[in-house]
């Protein structure tokens, strides 16, 4: 039943008459949010006017009320930017983490939507054009990619050439923070991003040859040392000393206090994804050598690159996946498949990006032999073009099919699409 509400929910199909809150409130559903399949909340940025106060948050569907709490969500920060709960049976209040009501909305599934439900799933799952797809030109097809892979670069290298200005220009920097957001692989993407803005990079530098020093500046600005989050039974030998390290660190350097740590997410992910493990794998890398930027830039082969992002963890990591508490031991090492996503994120960007700013035309070629190199990534935007019909092979037409998803086909922008136009073309209206 959650599923189908999930449907309901983001297609607006709603009963034809005022949608009230549980306490009377009249809702005026303007944006219905972009559906999250990660940990958190169901539907993220959602516009609605409860009354006549505009909200704009998060969204999170549940069969009962009671299963908030089920599930633990009174207790869990991330979801204290819910501003509506929708279910199907009202049995409880819900509340946020500081006691605070939730508003409540009974949502019903129509009966249309319920016997067509297999269905409208599987429209739902491919691209609308995927009736057309097989049927196209070869030519249109690789035109059409090769153009939507430059316009993701160039799209990329406006975020990057961004960056780079709030780094007064540092290369080095804006790399290392681009670097850092993509060794959170999605769900803590973000996270790592607001974490690397806070490092303090030239005092950094002078400790650059003591990997727990690294450690420490790390941990410390994470948030992960507060006493908040790490818990008096898990303080052990190595916590207290990285917290007395980040103690002197902060004022020798003057630096602040760490980021809030609850932006971390732990919810689904697999252990050797947790915050703790690639910090310490970043440690190691940035303690392995400076200028790390610049030596991948002359890194000519993958090869090269996949060598140069070798990294591990110190000892205490090997039999560790969170501060005092004993795993089996295993080195931390990071995967091929991990690295090829970082080079398609990172290094790929960077490389087209340094070559337009350097009018070197080899850099940005050999950006794009890099994504023609690497195989295609493996997620639901990929494998839903897959399944429709389209081959996917390189990186290069997987970078090119999350544009395509994200720019064209989540905004409706079906006439400016090739695709879509050869499908609206050959479709009566």
């Amino acid at each position: 039943m959650e599923h189908l509400l999930h449907y309901v929910w983001k297609h607006k199909l709603f009963p034809l008459k005022v949608l009230q809150t549980t306490n009377g409130l009249p809702v005026e559903v303007i944006d219905s949010g972009l559906q999250n399949t990660n940990a958190g909340p169901d539907f993220f940025n959602a516009k609605l006017k409860i009354d006549d106060t505009l909200w704009v948050g998060n969204i999170e569907i549940h069969t009962h009320s009671s299963d908030w709490f089920r599930h633990g969500h009174n207790c869990d920060k991330t979801y204290d930017s819910v501003i509506l709960h929708v279910v199907s049976e009202v049995d409880t209040e819900i509340t946020r983490t500081n006691g605070e009501q939730i508003p409540q909305l009974l949502l019903t599934c129509p009966e249309n939507v319920q016997s067509h439900y297999h269905e409208l799933c599987v429209a739902d799952h491919y691209p609308a054009c995927y009736p057309i797809l097989a049927s196209l030109p070869k030519l249109t097809i690789h035109s059409w990619l090769t153009a939507l892979q430059t316009e993701r670069l160039e799209q990329k290298a406006q975020l990057i050439m961004h960056r780079l200005e709030l780094c007064n220009s540092n290369w080095e920097d804006a790399f290392f923070i681009t670097l850092a957001r993509n060794f959170g692989f999605g769900l803590n993407g973000d996270a790592f991003e607001t974490w690397a803005e806070l490092l303090p990079f030239r005092a950094m530098d002078k400790h650059r040859n003591n990997l727990f020093q690294i450690e420490a500046f790390f941990y410390g600005l994470a948030g992960l040392l507060e006493d908040t989050f790490l818990k008096k039974e898990q303080e052990d030998e190595y916590s207290i000393r990285l917290c007395k390290e980040f103690r002197y660190l902060q004022r020798k350097f003057e630096i602040g206090q760490g980021m809030d740590a609850t932006l971390w997410r732990f919810l689904r992910l697999r252990p050797e994804n947790f915050p703790h493990i690639r910090l310490a794998q970043l440690a190691y890398l940035y303690q392995k050598g400076d200028k790390l930027f610049s030596r991948l830039l002359e890194a000519d082969t993958l090869t090269d690159v996949r060598a140069l992002l070798d990294t591990r963890t110190s000892s205490y990591w090997e039999n560790h996946y969170l501060f005092g508490r004993l795993s089996s031991q295993k080195e931390k090492t990071m995967g091929e498949r991990s690295k090829d996503l970082i080079i398609i994120n990172t290094l790929v960007p960077f490389l087209y990006t340094y070559g337009l700013h350097k009018t070197d035309e080899r850099m940005c070629e050999r950006a794009a032999r890099f994504l023609e190199e690497l195989k295609a990534e493996s997620n639901h935007i990929i494998r839903s073009w897959s399944d429709a019909g389209l081959p996917v092979v390189s990186a290069a037409d997987s970078q090119a099919l999350i544009q395509l998803q994200k720019e064209y086909c989540d905004k409706r922008k079906c006439l400016y699409c090739r695709f879509g136009y050869e499908y609206l073309k050959h479709t009566k209206i």
